[in-house]
């Protein structure tokens, strides 16, 4: 079994020895061995599982649902449905833009012919193109979902003492202004679960919980924790955005 260092390891990994570092001091990454010299010695089951650490954070896995997955006795199952979810986003994107590539290259050819191109097709391209940036504005949206969860992370920290000083004090509409904020953070949080379902990693059942439940559970938008309603097994299930109609 070959080894490496931790510079050996980032470079196979094509990212930076600080990078390597960051996921060691999370505790993602244990070094196989520590040489004489207090050097970090990784091996080829390190290396794999860095990789695989990379990959789950480029689709999106907090460092916090990474590592629960990792030591979830069903990570493998956690891991194919997941990759499964990316790869069916992946292939639909390629389907895309291999129809986009088709109508640029049939209005190429009516442009060399000096023939009308045709209104369907103009009509189609527009469709596409109206399609592509709908989904912009949903990653852009996304973006701004994750920051309003994150600010209600921050806020649910302090809030408690908050209201607590606001009650000593007598400052009520301080304190009505905040239970005001609460549900609208509250509400959009189960906004946001309404329409997911959950897949099982060991029955492979998609189920849909009761919103408190959900709601309640800890983890993030990719698994959280969940138990199945139909093999009793609890687990970090994956949510799944539920199709329209389901």
């Amino acid at each position: 079994m070959s080894k490496y260092t931790t510079g050996e390891l980032a470079k196979l990994c094509n990212v930076s020895v600080r990078t390597v570092q960051f996921y060691d001091t999370k505790g993602l990454l244990s070094p196989a061995e520590l040489s004489e010299g207090g050097r970090r010695i990784y091996n080829d089951d390190d290396l794999r599982k860095f990789q695989l650490i990379l990959t789950l954070k480029a689709i999106g896995l907090s460092l916090t649902s990474i590592k629960n997955v990792l030591e979830s006795e069903l990570s493998g199952e956690i891991l194919t449905i997941l990759l499964d979810g990316q790869a069916k986003l992946l292939v639909s994107e390629i389907d895309e833009r291999q129809k986009q590539l088709e109508m640029l290259n049939a209005i190429k050819e009516c442009v060399c012919d000096k023939a009308i191109v045709p209104v369907n097709t103009i009509i189609g391209i527009e469709d596409i193109m109206e399609k592509k940036k709908e989904k912009k504005n949903k990653i852009r949206n996304k973006k701004k979902l994750t920051m309003i969860y994150v600010g209600v992370g921050i806020a649910a920290s302090v809030g408690l003492l908050f209201m607590v000083w606001l009650i000593v004090s007598h400052i009520w509409w301080g304190l009505a202004a905040y239970i005001s904020t609460a549900i609208i953070s509250l509400s959009i949080s189960a906004f946001h679960l309404k329409y997911n379902v959950f897949i099982c990693p060991k029955c492979n059942s998609v189920f849909k919980p009761s919103l408190r439940r959900a709601f309640f559970s800890t983890g993030d938008n990719k698994v959280r924790w969940m138990t199945c309603p139909e093999c009793g097994h609890r687990d970090w299930c994956v949510l799944r955005k539920q199709k329209q109609g389901g």
